[in-house]
């Protein structure tokens, strides 16, 4: 005699006759496992749950044949509902606490950093032939101190003398899921210099906010340096190497030191060929090493970079400025990068091989450069360390900032360089 069903197995049979679409749809049915079945059936009561044809046809055979009038059926399962695709979801609202991406989106699948081109790359131009002409009060910079490339900007408005003429906004150095934010007021825990200000026009969280306010529709990285016109509400450009000249140039006007010249015309080109001469290899390159996701692509950079740093090295021998004896957008190019070396880049971008004390003329140069007048105000090692060790889990999982290297001195003993002139 076989034993009646056990519980699961009526419940079961129950809910398949429930779940019928009009009495049509597919239900479940118990049969019992035919008299073959392993040990393990037969220790469940050798009943089980299958596919059955409707609701009505759910039927407790017991281990015998079905009845003649189902000897024959065979059942068809419908067909699958029709396949559709899923909307696409809108971009990450700014400000939201959505994630918006990092710099590990710019890695390629060979597991090396390509970092992608900066998108608004319009200019000010103080002959009027662009809608954005210079002015004191309507543009505002807006700036990390940690950031190399937007280090690059508060280092040209310091030695131009446009303090007043340009407003920057500083974001807090720890750069989240939802990118660089602004602090919703002074003395925010992380900004140990008290530099960070709330955003001072919309109220703004998110520097991603800005950029969907000048484009609702884009879908880019969210960066800094932002350059911002306040009269017509939109960003002007966001490419340090691109603002950095508008600095040099278009504000004389409005600038205390209108002649530093950063760019003369007659050598424009070979100073603009030389800064980019070390943009992939130095710049570019300390990412390309730290970014890397593979050994052969960090090897590729490191080697890159250590072969420009030493001929740098090199060159910086016979000239205290990298075109000579004067000061140029070169060296403001540079030197982001090398005053965060040996602060952040050596252990946390696996940049070991040497650090930039070990190369005499590079130190100098630092030292030299740090020492100008304004210059040595752009630079924070508090803000520098907490953004790249802190924001970067993929590197640093648990955020811990080191408490080295000991940089007393680093950049503010004595130096003269005054005597290189070649």
């Amino acid at each position: 005699m076989v034993p009646p069903p056990p519980a699961f197995a009526v419940a079961a049979a129950a809910a398949a006759v429930r779940v019928g679409h009009r009495g049509a749809a597919t239900a479940a049915a118990v049969v019992r496992v035919g008299h073959r079945g392993g040990g393990a059936s037969r220790a469940l009561g050798a009943w089980r749950v299958v596919g059955a044809p409707s609701a009505a046809a759910v039927h407790l055979t017991g281990g015998r044949r079905c009845p003649p009038s189902r000897r024959n059926h065979r059942w068809t399962p419908p067909p699958p509902p029709p396949t559709m695709s899923a909307p696409t979801p809108p971009p990450p609202t700014a400000g939201s606490g959505t994630p918006v991406g990092n710099s590990m989106m710019d890695v390629s699948r060979g597991g090396e950093f390509v970092r992608k081109p900066s998108a608004f790359r319009e200019w000010v131009r103080a002959d009027g032939s662009t809608p954005f002409v210079p002015a004191s009060g309507r543009y505002i910079l807006y700036v990390s101190m940690a950031c190399p490339w937007a280090h690059r900007t508060l280092i040209t408005r310091a030695l131009k003398g446009l303090e007043s003429a340009i407003a920057i906004v500083v974001v807090h150095p720890h750069m989240g899921e939802d990118g660089w934010h602004f602090v919703d007021a002074k003395g925010e825990a992380g900004d140990d210099s008290g530099r960070c200000e709330p955003e001072p026009l919309f109220g703004f969280h998110n520097v991603s906010q800005l950029y969907r306010k000048a484009s609702p529709d884009y879908a880019g990285r969210f960066t800094v340096p932002v350059l911002w016109d306040k009269e017509r509400s939109t960003i002007v450009n966001n490419e340090s190497s691109e603002i950095i000249q508008m600095l040099n140039s278009e504000f004389n006007e409005f600038a205390t030191k209108p002649d530093v010249d950063l760019l003369p015309a007659g050598r424009a080109k070979e100073i603009l060929d030389l800064a980019e001469s070390f943009y992939n290899t130095v710049n570019n390159g300390v990412y390309r090493c730290g970014f890397a996701t593979s050994q052969a692509a960090y090897d590729k950079a490191f080697e890159e970079l250590f072969a420009e740093l030493d001929h740098l090295n090199e060159h910086l021998s016979t000239r205290r400025y990298l075109a000579g004896s004067s000061l140029t957008l070169a060296d403001v190019r540079l030197f982001p990068t090398l005053a965060r070396f040996d602060a952040v880049y050596v252990q946390h971008f696996k940049t070991n091989l040497r650090q930039i004390k070990e190369y005499e003329h590079l130190h100098g140069y630092v030292r030299d450069m740090y020492q100008v007048p304004g210059v040595g105000q752009t630079v924070d090692i508090g803000h520098i360390k907490r953004h790249y060790t802190t924001s970067h889990p993929t590197i640093n999982k648990y955020g811990i900032i080191p408490n080295g290297p000991d940089l007393t001195d680093y950049f503010t003993a004595p130096v003269d360089r005054t005597g290189l002139t070649g």
